[in-house]
């Protein structure tokens, strides 16, 4: 079994002929797109022409970008060394703002025209693409002149980008030292991260302590890339009219202010359980005064699910398939065509990622597989992520745009499944690590993502002010865990530099990259309760729900299936499964 990924789909490397080309024929289409751009703008007359002229050009574009860009990162991510991939990676991106000027006077222009609705009415191309365009007549409020626009285009790429290029060098590269059988040993920062897993309760301490004594290494620098991209967007949101930087993320996620409320009360209402789960947890482990953060991860049953990835490969597939053949199908088809990138290796980037291929009709999927259950669920989860991008792959190129709260719904899903398939083969001792390790991720997910939603709020209220110092950032985690995690956790043993790895705090034009998480999880949960009820209908209803993601508000997508997400009691019965789970672990744990 082919353990890494094929990229001769995408080009055969970036020498050949087809790249070269295409990089050639991307200067030629923005050039194209810029002239026509300033010429159509200049009146109304032939409307309905003009608007398919556009849809058909920026398809072109977004495809055409992607393709080379989808290459170049995808190049990197499998190997951070590969100078000619960063090189056109820069180079890309550099082209890509060259586009920013002609798009702002287009999307000025639509959200002039009168009567929008029947102009749509007059061409079917654009009755397919009647959500994108009267999404940038709403946006447009936000938009800059074209100057502007560019000038905060071509500014980010020596400002928050590169800020953000910043902090991944120094994290890529700091090693952390730690002592191993006597000797002191300098270990990349990754390496050490795993060891919260780790069987032994003195490496998952020593691990802790030397990763947070690493971090003044780097502190400083990390802090000044975070305190320059934090005030970017603060300067970029003001000058376009958002009340915040949370505002300006709810319009581009398709999301209202309500259902995050909603969402984000039944969540708070629903933390003394989760914390009480934390301090069972903390008495296994032998704690008294609630859970140190380092054994947040600890396994506390002595089950080794271990699975080769073939093994783990197999399991997902078939228990794909007590859901759909075409869940079955897409796995099949993902795992035997080489579209995984399974193992660490040197020069890899660290975690999991699915890369949608839409102008081929792919994905590409990596991991760092590590022969652990976990593995298999993080298989399962961006694989996940690949199905949305199949039910989406006959939508035009403007149509798949999915908001970030929708999009982590499959992958959840899909982790679901195959979690209750492995529970259910499962002796008593698996069945506790298996319960404990999905009631851990949620906490994660419901505990820690409000605690990183908490922080960044207060991150963004105080940077208004100032630049923050290292110390000041510190303590806005500190407090922002203590709110979240309470006396689940021990609060002499909390993490103050959270913020110096998670990389979404970094991502200028994705802010808030935390309670769509939540939003994905306990939406899948919602899914998966109404597939239980109806096993035989749920999974054609639910391929349409995905199909429709990128061209409808989420409210009006959640609708498809009969939930509205204003509705606080929808979020919290999706959360009394996990509380079940938890009320059903403290149990078993007692027994």
């Amino acid at each position: 079994m082919e353990l890494n990924w094929s990229l001769k789909e995408i080009y055969t490397s970036f020498n050949s002929k087809e790249f070269k080309g295409d990089i050639e024929k991307l200067t030629e289409l923005i050039e194209d797109i810029n002239t026509w751009a300033t010429e159509t703008v200049k009146d109304n007359q032939n409307v309905v022409v003009k608007l398919e002229d556009y849809i058909k050009r920026f398809s072109e574009f977004t495809k055409l970008i992607s393709k080379l860009g989808s290459f170049a990162e995808l190049t990197v991510s499998a190997d951070t060394t590969n100078i000619e991939a960063l090189k056109y990676c820069d180079i890309i991106e550099t082209k890509s703002t060259k586009i920013v000027e002609a798009s702002t006077k287009l999307e000025k222009w639509i959200s002039n025209i009168e009567d929008i609705d029947l102009v749509i009415g007059k061409s079917e191309l654009l009755k397919e693409h009647e959500f994108v365009l009267k999404n940038i007549v709403e946006l447009s409020k936000y938009l800059l002149t074209d100057r502007e626009e560019n000038i905060i285009a071509t500014m980010q790429n020596t400002g928050s980008s590169a800020f953000g290029k910043l902090k991944d060098k120094l994290i890529s590269s700091l090693k952390v030292e730690i002592e191993e059988n006597g000797e002191v040993k300098e270990l990349p920062l990754t390496v050490v991260l795993n060891m919260a897993y780790d069987k032994d309760s003195d490496v998952r301490k020593r691990a802790y302590e030397a990763e947070i004594e690493s971090y003044k290494k780097v502190e400083e620098g990390v802090a000044a890339a975070l305190n320059a991209i934090k005030g970017e967007v603060l300067t970029v949101c003001d000058f376009r009219g958002y009340k915040s930087p949370l505002e300006k993320t709810l319009v581009e996620s398709k999301m209202d202010e309500e259902s995050l409320e909603a969402m984000l009360s039944a969540m708070r209402e629903s933390m003394p359980v989760f914390r009480k789960y934390l301090r069972r947890k903390a008495e296994i482990l032998g704690h008294k005064n609630g859970l140190p953060f380092y054994d947040l991860y600890a396994p506390i049953s002595d089950a080794d699910m271990k699975f080769t990835y073939e093994e783990g490969a197999k399991f997902v597939e078939k228990n794909f398939r007590t859901f759909s053949d075409n869940l079955g199908d897409f796995a099949a088809k993902a795992i035997n065509n080489n579209w995984i990138d399974v193992k660490p290796k040197e020069g890899k980037i660290g975690g999991a990622f699915c890369a949608e291929l839409h102008f081929i009709g792919e994905c590409r999927v990596l991991l760092n597989y590590g022969d652990s259950f976990s593995d298999v669920i993080t298989m399962a989860h961006e694989l996940g992520h690949g199905f949305h991008d199949e039910c989406l792959k006959n939508e035009s190129v403007l149509n798949i745009d999915c908001p970030m709260p929708i999009a982590e719904t499959a992958s959840t899903f899909c982790e679901t499944i195959i979690k209750k398939a492995a529970v259910k083969d499962a002796t008593k001792e698996e069945a506790l690590a298996i319960l404990e390790a999905e009631i851990s991720g949620c906490t994660q997910v419901i505990i820690d993502i409000y605690s990183r939603f908490l922080f960044e709020k207060s991150l963004f209220e105080a940077r208004k002010e100032c630049a923050l110092s290292v110390e000041q950032i510190k303590e806005l985690m500190l407090n922002a865990q203590r709110e979240s995690y309470g006396d689940g956790l021990d609060p002499n043993f909390l993490h103050p530099y959270m913020w110096t790895w998670k990389p979404h705090y970094y991502y200028a034009d994705s802010n808030f990259y935390n309670f769509p998480y939540a939003f994905g999880l306990l939406f899948a949960k919602g899914l998966y309760a109404k597939y239980i009820e109806d096993r035989e209908g749920f999974p054609e209803s639910y391929e349409k729900l995905l199909e429709i993601t990128g061209k409808n508000k989420i409210a009006d997508v959640t609708k498809v299936m009969g939930i509205d997400i204003h509705n606080k009691e929808f979020w919290k019965n999706s959360l009394k499964t996990v509380e079940d789970d938890i009320e059903r672990f403290i149990e078993l744990s007692k027994n």
